[in-house]
């Protein structure tokens, strides 16, 4: 019984790690030119998604908010870019340290592309955007957490 208990706790101490690691990526990230944070939460019990929730420069020169103009979809080019939702999907993979399987949008040209992340120390969030399902084929941009931005 008391390898049983044993063998229980350590268990218990082992999933409480895994879903803490997961977790580190939650947060507000400032992207890697400063123009926009990004909010990090998690969705659906292990799933993580990001919004823009502060915009350097929320309006247009006419006064009027910044929408999702780029976008190949016509009905969706009047959505406002403070409130979108720019990362979707992605899960934590233990073994390789990395929230992976998700998709990123860019707003600035319209493409969705597919992506990973990894933290580097814990202020700087590495994503990487791919296509073609090639991870050698595409970029990385480098996000620093931060406290909320947000007006």
């Amino acid at each position: 019984m008391r390898k049983f208990t044993t063998f229980f706790c350590i268990m218990f101490i082992a999933a409480s790690a895994a879903k803490a690691q997961s977790d580190r990526i939650v947060g507000y990230w400032l992207t890697d030119e400063g123009q926009s944070q990004i909010e990090i939460y998690k969705v659906d019990g292990n799933k993580y998604n990001g919004r823009i929730v502060w915009l350097e420069e929320p309006l247009e020169d006419d006064g009027t908010h910044k929408v999702d103009k780029e976008n190949p979809d016509r009905s969706l080019r009047n959505r406002r870019l403070q409130g979108l939702e720019i990362l979707a999907g992605f899960t934590y993979n233990s073994s390789k340290q990395e929230w992976e399987g998700g998709r990123i949008y860019d707003p600035e040209n319209g493409r969705t592309y597919d992506a990973f992340m990894r933290l580097d120390g814990h202020n700087t969030l590495k994503l990487r955007g791919y296509v073609m399902g090639m991870r050698w084929l595409g970029r990385t941009t480098d996000w620093t957490r931060e406290r909320s931005l947000r007006e």
